[in-house]
């Protein structure tokens, strides 16, 4: 967010999807800290109404994360197999524009999810302990929650993960093309390449397990799918896969960095300057320390031996 906020000075309809996807990521890293004392102790202790928002923002987060990376994809996939007509498209006000709309879609599929769910007991138990979206019983599955992982699922996971499917294989078709990769030397093939692998592994790593697993979830708690052997099975995958679902949060800045040149180049200067002010001041407070050297006299030796005072 700082990068994006104080760094970035060039901002284009890529850097907007970005920054919104890390806004996605910041609502959600708000809540990790409640999350994780209720998978420590085992007990919802912070009540009905924080559980809501807690299942919301999850939901927001992962599944904006999808939609934002998908608009990324099918940004890039314009921008190389249709980079003249597609000019017209690709502005900064459409991106803004489908931006407000993914907001909208994600917004209005996960509030109502968090206010329809509540904090649950166990079953056929006298505990006090509170299960935030857990434990729902096998009725509340195929009443509602099956529909509402259904539509989820397909909306939110199934459909974006063709389209990336889709728009990664057709860009890598078109670099094998020569006028293509010759087309005023502005393409670079590697780059491109190493981009779209990112892309797509962050997706898969982050997405497929926990998708994928909930789909099953979905089908054993409601009985589609029965025997004890699938329960546990999906029992013991979804916390895994939920962990994975979570990381998210810290691969998407790899995807900020291999997507964007202004980014890459805002980080690298960033580096620079903090290199160049560390050297300056060693060679200040050397200089000051030892007025009989001069700033050309000052070995590596001599500044290892500063820094290693200073430590």
């Amino acid at each position: 967010m700082y990068i994006f906020g104080c760094r970035l000075k060039l901002r284009n309809e890529t850097t907007t999807y970005m920054i919104n996807l890390a806004v996605s990521d910041s609502l959600f890293v708000l809540t990790l800290p409640f999350r994780v004392v209720y998978f420590v102790k085992r007990d919802w202790i912070f009540g009905s109404v924080f559980c809501k928002i807690s299942t919301a923002l999850f939901y927001t987060n992962m599944y904006g994360s999808i939609l934002f990376l998908t608009c990324i994809s099918i940004d890039r996939f314009l921008a190389i197999v249709h980079p003249f007509w597609s000019r017209t498209i690709r502005t900064r006000r459409n991106a803004k524009l489908i931006c407000v709309m993914v907001w909208v879609i994600i917004l209005s599929a996960s509030i109502p999810t968090g206010i329809n769910l509540d904090t649950t007991s166990k079953n056929n138990s006298q505990s006090n302990e509170s299960f935030c979206f857990e434990n729902y019983s096998k009725d509340q599955w195929k009443s509602e929650l099956f529909k509402v992982v259904v539509f989820i699922e397909t909306m939110g996971f199934v459909l974006p993960l063709m389209i990336n499917v889709f728009c990664s294989t057709m860009v890598l078709w078109t670099l094998k093309k020569p006028q293509t990769i010759s087309r005023g030397g502005s393409i670079k093939k590697a780059k491109i390449l190493r981009m779209i692998v990112v892309h797509l592994l962050v997706f898969c790593f982050c997405f497929i397990p926990y998708n994928v697993n909930l789909i099953f979830y979905a089908l054993v708690r409601s009985k589609v799918l029965k025997g004890c052997t699938a329960e546990d099975v999906v029992r013991t995958i979804y916390p895994i896969a939920l962990c994975l679902a979570v990381t998210n949060c810290c691969f998407d800045p790899v995807i900020y960095y291999f997507t964007s040149d202004a980014i890459q180049s805002s980080i690298k200067q960033k580096s620079t300057v903090s290199y160049s002010g560390a050297f300056n001041r060693l060679q200040t407070e050397s200089a000051q320390s030892s007025p009989n050297l001069t700033p050309k006299s000052l070995t590596l030796r001599s500044l290892q031996s500063k820094v290693t005072d200073n430590n």
